[in-house]
């Protein structure tokens, strides 16, 4: 059995730390929430770790909201100078991968590799374990990666070099956040002409139009008014931003990136700062 630290047990680090335990890993976890530290320390395969230096094993995945939480865990909180030399740090949250190659090659010094592995699918697909896992980092630091990556996901890719799973994972979320709005502009505008959305959901997921949004997000989350999705509408945006300075960095054409983005900044705005981003349904439906 293999030790392993967990930091960031919320809504996607719990079910995929929960996967590393199932798989025969013991998790030595860490969150902010006292709650959630009390609850690790009741599972089995789990223990609570004492704070951000006290993990004692060579291997530490964070699942964070962004690159300041990852560089104030690792640096301000000492997390990567506990990391015995030959250890690694995976990131699997959705950073800045031009912040994550700066931390990957202040972390090199040390002689730890760190290497990014963001995930999509969502809540339902880390507790199901049929995340797709991208990753990226040296093909040697993927391989000893792959097996721990294996029993959180289905599908664990290797994106490129360092900071390439970031990359791919804020422009996923832009084309994911482009079709959640036209789709729902589209079910919307059907549904005050007179059609069925459910109906014209089954149209659509078998036609050209089809999309994540259109098979899963409307049915599962809006049509049935849940908007629980488990991904909030800031840290939508938060990647869509990232993503949006991808484009402008490599003189990509944006402008549709950049309306989509305006689209979800206003929701931001009207709406909690904690609300699912499945809720820009129902706000562009106010609107």
């Amino acid at each position: 059995m293999s030790d392993v630290g967990f930091v960031g047990l919320g809504n996607m680090g719990m079910p995929m730390a929960r996967r590393l335990a199932a798989a025969g890993y013991h998790v030595r976890g860490y969150d902010v929430s006292a709650e959630i530290m009390r609850e690790i320390g009741g599972l089995d395969g789990f223990t609570p770790a004492p704070g951000l230096t006290g993990f004692g094993t060579d291997v530490v995945l964070l699942s964070l909201p962004d690159s300041d939480v990852v560089e104030h865990v690792l640096l301000a909180g000492g997390l990567l100078d506990s990391v015995p030399e030959g250890g690694m740090v995976i990131d699997m949250s959705s950073s800045d991968p031009a912040r994550t190659r700066d931390l990957a090659a202040r972390a090199a010094e040390s002689r730890v590799a760190l290497i990014d592995a963001p995930v999509s699918g969502g809540v339902a697909g880390a507790r199901a374990g049929s995340l797709t896992i991208m990753v990226g980092g040296s093909p040697e630091a993927f391989e000893l990666a792959r097996p721990m990556l294996a029993a959180i996901g289905k599908r664990v890719v290797h994106a490129g070099d360092v900071g390439a799973g970031h990359a791919v994972k804020a422009l996923n979320n832009l084309m994911s956040a482009a079709h959640l709005v036209v789709s729902s502009e589209a079910l919307i505008a059907g549904r005050r002409f007179g059609l069925d959305p459910a109906v014209m959901l089954e149209i659509i997921n078998g036609s050209s139009g089809r999309s994540g949004s259109t098979e899963n997000k409307w049915p599962n989350y809006v049509l049935p008014e849940k908007f629980d999705a488990g991904f909030s509408v800031r840290l939508m945006v938060k990647d869509m931003r990232l993503a949006l300075s991808i484009e402008r960095a490599t003189g990509t054409p944006s402008a549709v990136s950049e309306a989509a983005l305006a689209a979800w900044e206003a929701a931001l705005a009207d709406l909690p700062s904690d609300a699912d981003h499945t809720e820009i349904a129902r706000w562009l439906d106010r609107s």
